[in-house]
């Protein structure tokens, strides 16, 4: 069996398209098993998939015809993939530093209640000294 290898790993999401922040979480998910720290950065637009009720709204590529993002939807089903909420407890459980921009929460008037259980407000100063520049990998969704 191969041996792990640590990272200290900064993903940052943007996007509230649910195959953008799949993507981010699984990346995350994988990297964090393998024994990397991982912190997950919400801002932008990506605000909304950490918000309680709103992540239960992510839309498959909603730039595409609907029947492209139902069958999309379709096949992560049939593939029994875990849903964006289970990733997160799975994260937080895990290890995972889950962060949301105090910004893009302000312009979105969310409240901490109104995120996910473990997410907390990102200070930023902190989280770029901190995480990022000292990050060995820097991803972006």
């Amino acid at each position: 069996m191969g041996e792990k290898i640590t990272k200290k790993v900064s993903i940052m999401c943007f996007h509230d398209e649910l195959c953008q922040v799949f993507n981010a979480l699984m990346t995350a998910l994988s990297l964090l098993r393998e024994g990397s720290k991982v912190t997950i950065f919400f801002g932008s637009r990506g605000v909304n998939a950490i918000h309680k009720e709103k992540v239960k709204e992510l839309k498959c590529m909603p730039d595409a015809s609907k029947e492209a993002g139902e069958a999309v939807m379709k096949k992560m089903e049939e593939m029994e993939l875990p849903s964006v909420e289970d990733m997160f407890i799975m994260l937080i459980a895990e290890g995972a530093s889950v962060l949301a921009c105090p910004l893009n929460t302000s312009l979105f008037e969310m409240t901490p209640s109104d995120l996910v259980d473990g997410v907390k407000i990102a200070d930023p100063a902190k989280y770029y000294k901190e995480v990022v520049i000292q990050a060995d990998m820097n991803l972006t969704f």
